[in-house]
């Protein structure tokens, strides 16, 4: 069968840039998906998006469906014939609908009976007679928030659509597509060369419009960015900063990258250069420049749409842009700086945490009373961190940070320093919203930590405890987040923190303004649910995480403990058998009608085998004992592991359901005794091979 390359391209106006990346990636996979479901073959898909296109190319795709032969079942025999034999109603209807007589039925013999069956050859249809569907199909199910109409028509789109292209090789194929019918046409870019060109072959697509000023493929159009930001730094011997989402928010922006570079007056370097950072990159989308030990230079970097045969007028008009924005920043940090952090604490009962919760001076008294609790469990100075905690809002209420949002914690620093505060207190203010995102630094000091996990506690229990509980994906207070940073502090920096201590003193400090009167133990599971994502992300097996979990270790540090001991457990030889027979206990005992005792009539064991289990028990019990007092989790699961040869001899020689109720009560209690060593550690029945 014939096979060419298919294009498909949807023209526009230029489309939303924090979208674009999805949008094709997105068009990409919804083609795939509508063309493997209307079994049409190909080999690989390609997705091209920039600021004002979304394309695809089907690499070898078929030029036509396969024939195929269905099989379509008729009404039983018993059915289809009356006692002499002619054809009932159901199977001439049913042969009427498949267009044959009913003597040229096939019959299917099955087991279970058999039955009139007519084999149909169904011819495949051609990609000329479904693309127009394929593409419709795609473009439905594009993740758009907010569709659009332009002029009179009723068609929506994100963006207005100026031409709809789809090539099967050199073949024009004829289609409708959000009210334009597909012609040749495609868009060049908007300052440079043609405005629009025929595009002669599917084959061509990329190469012709890089002939019209537009690099089409996404990743290569960012790796050409990249790699001009990075030679432009060196050669100056800084380093460019910048992140991955801020190149494909700049490569979303432009079609023919071209790297300048620019500058601004060296005084607004005296401005703290977060401040300065985040509106050249947030507003403007400018790459500044660092130092190696990580100051910041005045000169920048900035990515063109055009190749302009004049660069310093675009380099000109850049740098009168930046200027204004670096004025108000300046402005902003001179002025703030005449009030301290602490006399603006009155200013924070103007502003809502949460209607039912208070207002941020609620939330500032709580943090510091919890900051200092906490700071004195883990040997940090318990009154910086209720001063921390007190000021760490305070900064919101600055000029810098109301202008610039994301500053906040960076420029609570910066006037805490100015103001005097202590340095670990100034700290404190800065580090309180780390980690910030998976991967981040954590605080780096015991008086930060605090303040950082008070933050994250209040939050988590205020809004439990109002009944806010995060559904789906819909989570307005970021509390997964806070919970997976609680976990990664306490973890990492091995903090002898116990949530349900910590939880509750959280929800002494509010007061009465909580409703849900189960918010502990909601809190509680909602934090130790995160465990399961962070655990997996790290390598670690779901059966050795639901093991520890069925204990329900409060403790993170030791939670932790606990699966390393448990993944390097069942890695052991012994583990196979013993988690087996622990299921096998697990079952005998849960099937029994009352709670079984775990004390065993060392008198009432008569078969070797099952005196062997108790010798052999009352052995580790003491390394069983010693080994959980010191979180010597390696230790305790060491120590069972003796215990297989023991345990597998007695299920094979005891009779543990024995005639005799005092033989079988001992019996169960011996297999209590068993489990209940185990399950000082995890709950290793529920450990898979």
């Amino acid at each position: 069968m014939r096979t060419e390359n298919l294009l498909v391209e949807i023209g526009t106006e230029e489309l939303p840039p924090k979208a674009l990346k999805n949008l094709g990636q997105s068009f990409a996979d919804n083609m795939e998906a509508a063309l493997k479901n209307a079994d049409l073959q190909f080999s690989k898909i390609n997705w091209f998006a920039a600021p004002r296109r979304l394309a695809v190319t089907v690499l070898q795709l078929a030029e036509s469906q396969e024939d195929k032969v269905v099989e379509k079942r008729g009404p039983a025999i018993s059915a289809a014939f009356d006692s002499d034999g002619n054809p009932t109603k159901a199977a001439l209807g049913w042969a009427r609908g498949n267009g044959i007589d009913v003597a040229a039925a096939e019959r299917l013999k099955t087991d279970k009976g058999e039955w009139l069956l007519h084999r149909a050859k169904v011819s495949g249809q051609s990609i000329e007679h479904l693309i127009e569907d394929l593409v419709n199909q795609a473009i439905s199910k594009l993740p758009i928030p907010k569709a659009m109409r332009w002029g009179t028509s009723t068609t929506q789109f994100i963006r207005p659509v100026h031409t709809v292209t789809a090539l099967y090789g050199d073949q024009l194929l004829p289609l409708t597509v959000l009210g334009k019918s597909s012609s040749r046409t495609i868009q060049g870019h908007r300052f440079h060369g043609e405005a629009t060109f025929e595009l002669d072959h599917a084959d061509n697509y990329a190469s012709a419009l890089m002939d019209h000023y537009v690099v089409a493929d996404f990743s290569e159009r960012a790796e050409r960015i990249r790699k001009a930001l990075e030679d432009a730094a060196d050669a100056l011997q800084l380093k460019a900063d910048y992140n991955e989402s801020l190149l494909e928010e700049i490569a979303s922006l432009v079609e023919w990258p071209v790297v300048l570079q620019a500058s601004f007056d060296a005084a607004f370097l005296d401005v703290p250069k977060e401040a300065l950072i985040y509106t050249m990159k947030d507003d403007q989308k400018y790459v500044p420049l660092l130092s190696q030990e990580g100051s910041l230079d005045n000169r920048f970097l900035f990515v063109s749409n055009i190749q302009s045969q004049d660069p310093i007028q675009v380099i000109s008009g850049n740098e009168k842009v930046i200027r204004p924005r670096l004025a108000d920043a300046e402005f902003f940090f001179t002025t703030d700086k005449k009030t301290t952090l602490a006399s603006r604490l009155g200013s924070l009962s103007s502003v809502l945490f949460q209607k039912q919760l208070g207002t941020l001076e609620d939330k500032s008294n709580r943090i510091s009373a919890l900051s200092g609790s906490i700071a004195s469990k883990i040997n940090a100075d318990a009154e910086k961190a209720s001063r921390a905690g007190l000021l760490a809002k305070t900064d919101l209420m600055t000029n810098m940070v109301m202008e610039f949002p994301d500053v906040q914690g960076v420029m609570g620093k910066y006037y805490a320093l100015n103001d005097g505060e202590d340095s670990q207190v100034a700290e404190a203010l800065y580090e309180q919203y780390m980690p910030r995102f998976s991967g981040d630094q954590l605080p780096s000091t015991g008086v930060s930590a605090a303040v950082s996990l008070a933050d994250k506690l209040d939050t988590l229990v205020g809004i439990f405890g109002i009944g806010q509980l995060p559904k789906g994906d819909k989570d307005p207070f970021a509390l997964r987040r806070a919970a997976i940073g609680v976990l990664r502090i306490i973890v990492e920096k091995d903090l002898p923190l116990d949530l349900e201590e910590l939880i509750a003193e959280a929800i002494a400090v509010y007061g009465d303004k909580l409703t849900n009167k189960d918010c502990q133990n909601q809190v509680v599971d909602f934090i130790l649910g995160r465990f399961v994502a962070l655990l997996q992300d790290q390598g670690v097996s779901i059966d050795v995480i639901q093991a520890v979990s069925a204990r329900r270790p409060t403790r993170p540090a030791d939670y932790v403990a606990r699966v390393q001991a448990v993944a390097a457990f069942k890695e052991r030889d012994e583990a196979e058998a013993l988690a087996a027979g622990n299921k096998r206990v697990a079952n005998i005992l849960a099937k029994q009608d009352s709670q079984v005792s775990s004390q065993v009539d060392e008198t009432l064991l008569s078969e070797p085998a099952e005196k062997t289990l108790f010798t052999a028990l009352q052995s580790v019990q003491s390394d069983v004992k010693d080994g959980i007092a010191d979180k010597d989790y390696n230790r305790v699961l060491s120590a069972l592991a003796t215990l297989r040869e023991a345990v597998d001899n007695f299920f094979d020689n005891v009779m543990v359901m024995a005639e005799d109720m005092s033989v079988r009560n001992n019996r169960l209690a011996l297999l209590s005794l068993l489990r209940q060593q185990f399950l000082e550690a995890a709950d290793i029945s529920l450990l898979s091979k």
